[in-house]
């Protein structure tokens, strides 16, 4: 009994040594393995880039320099950043009466094509109305409402990449 005590007391005390030249080795990426908060990790696609993370950021790839250490660089995948903003020139009308959206695009190329859309039963349906992003990045949507009640409305890409904030119109 007492040989299995001293074993696994060396085999607990051998292990807490690994597992710290492990981290001093690691440098400051063991720092970042010791912390309680999860970093992402690089997963490889079929041409061998690493795909970017939940937050839209790529990975980092390690790399090695000319004295054998192992550095961080950033992937080369560009970082996609966009907005779209949307306002109502009116939030309460009548039916049948027109409501203009006009809105702002950073991240968007001039001339891409922009949808309405409206929330139906928890999801986003795509009205027939477009716009086109004009050379200062901005647009314009004229809707006319046939339909009574509260409507959701939101202005996207029509790739479905970005997307505005929704509005509330209000038709009686």
């Amino acid at each position: 009994m007492n040989s299995e005590l001293r074993h696994h007391r060396y085999g607990r005390t051998l292990g807490a040594g690994v597992l710290s030249v492990v981290l001093l080795s690691g440098g400051t990426t063991g720092a970042f393995a010791a912390t309680s908060t999860q970093t992402p990790t690089p997963s490889p696609t079929r041409t061998g880039m690493p795909t970017p993370t939940r937050t839209g950021m790529p990975t980092a790839r390690p790399s090695v320099t000319r004295t054998g250490r192992p550095t961080m660089k950033p992937s080369r995948m560009p970082t996609v950043m966009g907005s779209i903003t949307v306002a109502a020139n009116r939030t309460a009308v009548k039916v049948g009466n027109t409501v203009v959206f006009t809105g702002r695009v950073t991240g968007v190329r001039r001339g891409s094509t922009l949808v309405l859309q409206h929330q139906v039963n928890g999801r986003w349906a795509t009205l027939n109305s477009r716009a086109v992003v004009g050379n200062n990045g901005r647009y314009t949507i004229k809707r006319t409402l046939t339909t009574k009640g509260t409507h959701h409305v939101r202005v996207a890409t029509r790739s479905g990449t970005f997307h505005s904030s929704p509005v509330t119109v209000t038709v009686s």
